[in-house]
């Protein structure tokens, strides 16, 4: 039986349905908003597994390019492995979701959105993510949701809630924000600067309308909810639980605190293998050894969060708001564009910034049509980062954390017609303990501004922690960390990361695995992360704070400039046929915009101003009394051709080759040689005439002889009368 609820946003029905399509998953909704619709469903697998220490869920985001009437460019007419983008948004429905369903469970989990309508108008993805949780929610599948997500975008001083693309381009403040009723658990944006209360303000409004998204699925569980399947419920418990926990706790006590990550993994890896040896026949049994290691885990759990809100110590003896030594390095690699080092505790980030031509830009190939960027990063995270041993590639993660990166840094890279370089930053995590993604952004802003981009301003980061105690209600205990290491993400209550500027937000990320978190504790983690970033890029200033007056020798060379919108083609030519040979001649690439401007790509400096030359004398129509370099392209008996501009020629008679007589062209000039020549005139017919440099006083006029007066320029005439006619010989005029 189909059934279906609705909800309205901005004049527009938000629709959610159920019953109609895709019957066999275990749940299916078709949300549809305006003239963008989504078809979400979770499977999960008919066996269980029985003590699993995580939730196996997968969530594959696809858009269908039917949904906009488009067919996939290339050869392959046919979706395929699933874009950047894609994997974004997976992210984004993934980690609100995954804290809510229980390892009890035990089972694969599936969750499928899929984009199939697009009105090019109304962005899909946060469709996607109430979809996929209301397909979760009326279906068997336990789950502690439902959770619902919006988009704030702030438009001349407006803050929106699901805004249109338009709006989108023109927002001051991006994010995404993902919750339930009780609270905020997932933010995922950029901004241009902003302040700690314009966000606060945002996440505000945004959960009002979050909870409203929750209770529309509710009503759609009460018509269509399915009965929850039950929960694999653990048959054994692990013996001598008491007196292992006995003789470990007090060595963790000491082993947890030891100086380096690394010495904190051996010494813990020492008692539990103690332990395990104690106990080895125990152990032997698969199912006490998963709670022997989930013990261990428990234990370190306690040890940390105790010893935070009791003591204030951290594992590494850091106070709460203490910073790990940071040092920064430039122009480390010789033949890099740019390059840097930054170095944060035991956490390392070697950034490299290239610069290309518009030829290099990253093109889009999306449901909402073909863009480019002339802003790229990418972050790769290599096993030996952690010292381990591991598959090399990209997956989901590295797609993650360098989009964050990427969004910081983005709104204070300058625009393509202040810097006309394609950038390309990637960032290459050396060691990790702690944020990799906020030393990115650290270090791209170091490798850039040594590559010469001029940044409006230096973006630093920092990744924020949480501890509490209690439900955070009032009077409740907490604590915020300011750099958090590895340990304290993994055993925390919150995973908070803010990049910016000195005077406000550009990027903004924050994961929390509670119910909820107060107002209190998010005033007091934003004024915390200004002040810890405000330490960072401190440090990052005293070693560059403004780019390089020069860019690398080994950088492609820019020259651009402006030409009448109606000399475009005269520049291109017939079948490209002039400016294919422009690049030919002077080894370089030249690109045209519809609006004029036009940019020259050389290897060196002289490449690129000769070629503008050449690309101004087809443009500008030749000036009488200019001196131009020309060269000699043909030898006749009463003078020589010379051609001034590309395409244009003029004749310098015999007579002003010299002051002296001349009796053979060839005596003074040969096919070939560059001259320098003056426009004497351009005559009646269009025609020019040229007066070699030399036969011209240093006051510009000719003094060549000329015995016969007017009567030479009636030879002149005659003489070109008599040359052949045809389109070879005749100089090509635009």
């Amino acid at each position: 039986m189909v059934q279906k609820v609705t909800f309205q946003i901005a004049g527009k029905d938000l629709v959610l349905e159920t019953g109609r399509i895709a019957k066999q998953a275990n749940g299916s909704v078709f949300a549809q908003y305006a003239g963008s619709a989504v078809i979400a469903t979770v499977c999960s697998s008919s066996e269980s597994v029985e003590g699993l220490d995580y939730v196996p869920l997968t969530v594959d985001y696809n858009e269908k390019y039917y949904a906009a009437g488009k067919i996939p460019g290339g050869f392959i007419k046919r979706e395929s492995r699933p874009k950047d983008k894609e994997i974004l948004v997976s992210r984004l429905i993934d980690r609100p979701m995954r804290p809510l369903f229980n390892k009890s469970f035990g089972r694969e989990i599936q969750v499928v959105p899929t984009t199939v309508s697009a009105d090019m108008v109304n962005p899909p993805d946060m469709l996607a993510i109430i979809a996929s949780s209301a397909a979760v929610h009326i279906s068997d599948i336990p789950f502690n949701g439902p959770i619902a997500g919006v988009r704030v975008c702030q438009v001349d001083g407006e803050l929106i809630i699901n805004p249109t693309y338009e709006q989108i381009e023109k927002s001051k403040l991006e994010i995404v924000v993902a919750g339930t009723k009780d609270g905020i658990t997932m933010v995922e944006g950029g901004a241009k600067e902003v302040n700690e209360d314009l966000m606060i303000e945002a996440l505000e409004k945004a959960h009002k309308v979050i909870i409203e998204f929750c209770e529309l699925q509710d009503k759609l569980r009460e018509l269509a909810g399915k009965e929850k399947l039950p929960l694999v419920e653990l048959s054994f418990s692990l013996d001598n639980k008491d007196a292992i926990r006995g003789a470990a706790y007090p060595r963790l006590e000491i082993a947890c605190f030891l100086q380096t990550k690394q010495e904190r993994h051996e010494g813990i890896a020492a008692v539990k293998a103690d332990l395990a040896s104690q106990y080895a026949d125990q152990l032997a049994d698969e199912n006490q050894k998963k709670l022997f290691d989930a013990l261990f885990e428990d234990m370190q759990y306690e040890i940390l969060r105790s010893s935070i809100l009791n003591n204030g110590k951290r594992v590494d003896g850091r106070g709460t708001e203490d910073i790990r030594a940071i040092t920064c390095e430039v122009g480390i690699l010789p033949r890099t564009h740019g390059s840097a080092l930054f170095t944060r505790g035991e956490t390392q980030a070697l950034a490299v910034t290239t610069l290309g031509t518009v030829f290099d830009e990253q093109i889009f190939d999306d449901i909402e049509g073909d863009k480019r960027e002339n802003f790229i990063l990418h972050y790769n995270f290599p096993p030996y980062s952690v010292g381990e041993v591991g598959r090399m590639g990209t997956g989901r993660r590295e797609i993650g954390h360098g989009n964050l990166a990427r969004r910081s840094l983005e709104a204070m890279v300058p625009s393509k017609e202040e810097f006309p370089y394609t950038i390309r930053v990637v960032s290459e995590i050396m060691e990790s303990n702690g944020s990799s993604s906020m030393a990115s952004v650290c270090g791209g802003t170091l490798s850039m501004l040594q590559a010469g981009v001029p940044m409006k301003k230096p973006v630093a980061g920092i990744a924020m922690g949480l501890i509490t105690e209690g439900t955070s209600g009032p009077g409740d205990r907490f604590a915020v960390l300011s750099d958090i290491l590895g340990e304290e993400d993994h055993l925390g209550d919150m995973d908070f990361k803010v990049a910016g500027t000195e005077d406000g937000i550009t990027g903004f990320q924050m994961d929390i695995k509670i119910a909820g978190v107060s107002p209190e504790i998010m005033r007091k983690a934003m004024d915390q992360a200004k002040r810890g970033r405000l330490h960072i890029l401190s440090i990052m200033n005293g070693t560059i704070d403004k780019p390089t007056d020069h860019i690398s020798e080994y950088a492609p060379k820019i020259v651009s400039l402006r030409i009448d919108v109606d000399k475009i083609g005269a520049l291109i030519g017939p079948g490209g046929k002039n400016i294919k040979a422009l690049c030919e001649q002077y080894s370089v690439r030249i690109n045209t915009d519809d609006d004029g401007t036009v940019t020259i790509f050389g290897k060196n400096t002289k490449d690129a101003e000769d070629a503008k030359a050449a690309v101004l004398g087809i443009v500008l129509d030749p000036e009488i009394g200019r001196v131009y370099n020309g060269v000699v392209k043909r030898i006749m008996d009463f003078g020589a051709f010379v051609e001034i501009l590309p395409g244009k020629e003029g004749l310098v008679h015999i007579s002003k080759l010299s002051r002296e007589r001349v009796n053979v062209v060839t005596e003074v000039v040969h096919e070939g040689q560059e001259i320098p020549v003056k426009l004497l005139e351009i005559d009646r017919m269009g025609r020019l005439n040229l007066s070699y440099i030399d036969a011209i006083d240093p006051n510009g006029a000719s003094s060549a002889p000329s015995p016969e007066g007017r009567g030479d320029r009636d030879r002149s005439d005659r003489d070109r009368g008599d040359r052949p006619r045809n389109d070879r010989d005749r100089p090509r005029r635009y």
